[in-house]
């Protein structure tokens, strides 16, 4: 699985726990059962919530009666915890060298790595503001006013 697809399944598998309130063994939801709601493999789900295990955002059991559940409530865990948690980043790259004696390219790459800066920094922040709680909600003032595209 790509970097950039393991933070959207994180996302999506930690809420749909939180849905199924899967809070103790006895709710833990199957890596198939995940699966199917991304919908993705389940081996992708397992590598994922390993991760989030390890990060202590929820705990998994093995075997015929495994599963995922959280360790946590929906509403303390926030989005920048979870792209930490599965080695995700919203880092936007670094510009490259510039060609020596140009004004340009001796100028440039510095501005452009403090653009870069400033927005990962704002992307971090913004999903710091984000729980996975959030996600369940029809409007929360987190997401509010946000557009995507259909």
């Amino acid at each position: 699985m790509s970097d950039s697809q393991r933070f959207p399944v994180a996302a999506h598998a930690l809420a749909y726990l939180a849905h199924k309130g899967a809070y103790g063994p006895a709710q833990a939801a199957p890596s198939a059962v995940l699966a199917a709601s991304v919908p993705t493999n389940p081996v992708v789900i397992r590598r994922v919530t390993a991760m989030l295990a390890k990060a202590g955002l929820i705990a998994t059991r093995s075997g015929a009666s495994g599963g995922s559940w959280l360790l946590r409530k929906p509403e303390d865990i926030r989005l920048d915890e979870v792209l930490r948690a599965v080695n995700g980043c919203a880092h936007l790259g670094s510009p490259p060298a510039g060609a020596k004696g140009c004004p340009v390219g001796e100028h440039i790459p510095r501005q452009v790595a403090k653009a870069l800066t400033a927005a990962d920094a704002a992307a971090a922040d913004a999903l710091n503001r984000i729980t996975i709680a959030d996600l369940l909600a029809a409007d929360p003032a987190s997401l509010a006013g946000i557009k995507v595209p259909a």
